[in-house]
């Protein structure tokens, strides 16, 4: 009976996607903010923090499900920190396993990898994983919502409180969109999040060959192009949510939309501001990390007295793509830099500004060796000095 279910589940959700796909006109222009009508909004580009539109993005609101993206960073930082791995099996609770709303009818007593249970969780917003990854990590669903809280005030999510780790309404539980924006954008620095976040469609295999096939609930990842990551969220509390990031031409851009009126509201709305922001704005690159510098650094002590230098990366400003952006870089050479040096050894920093205001600090790399002089080196410095009479 529950696999007959899961079918009919992804058959809904296949005839919401086409319904998305067909009905949303291809340039849709982005709404000002007075006429979204989602009531919080937050529309920003990563790399610089900018926030390029926005509307009550700082309002404490239920977020539903969007919680889950507290639950999938700190269960990446658990695997990062070496405290968990992929591979380890997780023993379903009875409480994990009884838990209501989204689901992928995890058993009790059943062993899961983490690997399935954090898929669950990304592609099909599964509450029952939600509960054995805080379990396993905690204890106990309370005792992680500790952490989900001690989290959100060391990233300064100023908006939020946290009351479980699933996003089933209960009373205390408010984020904003802007804070949100902000766990979305440490979740997306754990490049195995991606992993699982493209996924489309798949299936959770459980004891005894009992499958529960899953689709993604973020509809973007397949109908919008450069969308690789999401969540969304929905109750009757918090109407329909979506965090949603795209990424085009080096540029990735994250929209957060709260207490959208429907379902088909919340996809339209960051598919249109995703054209507008990927439309209007641009990462120029202002520092080249895959060329020289046009300048060399002085070794100290060194068989040659200075080395060429390198940019550590690129370095992007990022504005409008009818501004002409000016900006001045500056280079620091560290102190006491002597031989021998080493290609890959850093020899100094170079700082980006824009209008007076440092926005980019760079390593800057030697590029080549350069071995110590040794006694006879500086034998041979002296004598080639001495004057002939």
């Amino acid at each position: 009976m529950k696999k007959r279910l899961s079918v009919f589940y992804v058959f809904a959700l296949l005839m919401l996607s086409f319904g998305i796909l067909f009905s949303a006109p291809k340039r849709a222009a982005f709404a000002d903010s007075d006429e979204i009508k989602s009531k919080s909004f937050i529309l920003l580009e990563t790399s610089s923090g900018e926030v390029i539109k926005s509307k009550n993005e700082n309002e404490k609101l239920p977020i539903a499900s969007m919680c889950k993206i507290m639950t999938l960073l700190l269960s990446f930082e658990e695997i990062d920190n070496g405290n968990l791995s992929l591979n380890d099996d997780i023993v379903i609770s009875d409480t994990a396993a009884k838990m209501g709303g989204s689901q992928v009818f995890l058993e009790s007593g059943a062993s899961y990898k983490v690997s399935e249970l954090i898929k669950s969780i990304v592609v099909a917003s599964a509450n029952d994983a939600c509960v054995a990854m805080a379990e396993r990590i905690a204890g106990s669903e309370e005792d992680f919502v500790v952490k989900m809280n001690e989290k959100a005030k060391e990233l300064k999510m100023e908006n939020t409180v946290f009351t479980n780790c699933t996003g089933l309404p209960k009373i205390g539980q408010h984020s904003s969109a802007k804070d949100v924006s902000i766990m979305f954008k440490e979740l997306i620095k754990h490049k195995e999040y991606f992993t699982f976040s493209n996924i489309w469609m798949d299936e959770i295999n459980h004891p005894n060959d009992r499958k529960t096939e899953i689709s993604n609930t973020n509809k973007l990842i397949r109908f919008y192009e450069g969308c690789d990551s999401g969540k969304t969220g929905y109750t009757s509390e918090a109407g329909h949510c979506l965090c949603a990031s795209a990424l085009r031409d080096n540029m990735r851009l994250i929209c957060v939309v709260i207490s959208s009126p429907d379902s088909k509201t919340r996809f339209k709305e960051v598919s249109n501001a995703f054209n507008y922001g990927f439309s209007k704005f641009a990462l120029k690159k202002v520092v080249d990390g895959d060329h020289n510098l046009d300048f060399k650094v002085k070794i100290a002590g060194g068989k040659t007295e200075e080395v060429a230098v390198k940019p550590s990366r690129n370095s992007f400003i990022f504005s409008l793509k009818s501004e002409k952006i000016v900006y001045e870089t500056v280079f620091s050479e560290d102190k006491n830099i002597k031989a021998p040096i080493t290609a890959g050894d850093k020899v100094g920093t170079l700082k980006v500004y824009k209008d007076n205001v440092l926005i980019d600090e760079i390593d800057v790399l030697s590029v080549e060796n350069v071995n110590k002089k040794s006694f006879f080196d500086r034998i041979k410095d002296i004598t080639e000095n001495w004057a002939i009479a």
